[in-house]
């Protein structure tokens, strides 16, 4: 028997009705089912509550029901345990989930028959150098790192090193560092590249840069970028969307692509160029 986890977005009824739908089934057939102390008060399944910290130990799958949000968190609780994570859309455009809610059970059927991949994805590894010298970790990010201005209605300068060497002075509303996986988020928004989640980059794209030279760049995974704040004005940062504090003047964020993967299962052959049609309703000409 299997020990599944299901997290859930927590302001979208579909998704209750899809875990709970899930929960039940698989309780039926014997299998273990795990929900967060939110969710199985939502749902009436106090039998199933666990504190996150210990939701993926022994756990051979954690299910993430909602959007890009919800997956993101999953990831992060399933890090611990190297729990794959399967998708299933309850959002809008869902470039993380791989199951549509109609496919849901289905899906799972796939994975306890295992007839289903690993996706490994890379992520981030940074920290804080504050100027004193102090050193503060920062979360594994899938999507992105991201140092923009702390006030609004005016831009941050931020200084580029890549690798130890210097490499130019950025003035704009923040800059972007993305994986792969990141770059159909805010980069995209940003007008980074596309690049298929699979590989392995970094990608330093900036926002409403207010110089000439405003080109996104693909790194290499192990370069190491730091991103200085030299002044007049502090910046702020946020990992996947998530606020990790103020930086001020004099402190670097320095991040390279040694963070732990995520593990991502896809129950059909995946294909990045048909999620592209999909999510951009493109077509043939």
């Amino acid at each position: 028997m299997a020990a599944i986890g299901f997290l859930s977005h927590d302001q979208r009824p579909l998704a209750a009705e899809l875990v709970a739908d899930l929960a039940a089934w698989l309780i039926d057939r014997g299998h273990e089912v795990r929900l967060t102390e939110a969710d199985a008060s939502r749902l009436g399944r106090h039998e199933c509550a666990t504190p996150d910290e210990e939701l993926a130990i022994g756990l051979d799958l954690l299910v993430g029901v909602g959007g890009d949000g919800t997956i993101l968190r999953a990831v992060d609780l399933a890090t611990a345990g190297a729990v794959p994570v399967l998708g299933v859309n309850a959002g809008q455009l869902g470039y993380l989930t791989t199951v549509e809610p109609t496919g849901a059970r289905a899906a799972v059927k796939r994975f306890l028959a295992g007839a289903y991949i690993v996706e490994e994805r890379m992520r981030l590894a940074g920290r804080i150098v504050r100027s004193d010298g102090s050193v503060q970790p920062i979360r594994p990010a899938l999507n992105e790192v991201l140092v923009e201005r702390a006030e609004l209605g005016h831009t941050v300068r931020i200084e580029v090193t890549l690798d130890a060497a210097p490499f130019t002075s950025y003035v704009a509303d923040g800059l972007i560092l993305a994986t792969p996986t990141g770059s159909t988020a805010y980069a995209l928004s940003a007008r980074g590249p596309i690049v298929d989640p699979r590989h392995r980059a970094q990608l330093l794209v900036p926002v409403a840069p207010h110089m000439l030279f405003d080109r996104s760049l693909v790194l290499a995974p192990d370069t190491v970028v730091s991103l200085r704040v030299v002044g007049p004005r502090a910046g702020h940062l946020s990992v996947d969307g998530r606020s990790e504090g103020r930086i001020e003047v004099g402190d670097v964020v320095t991040c390279d692509g040694s963070g732990p993967s995520a593990r991502l299962v896809q129950v059909g052959a995946p294909a990045f160029h048909r999620v592209l049609v999909s999510k951009f309703g493109l077509q043939p000409r």
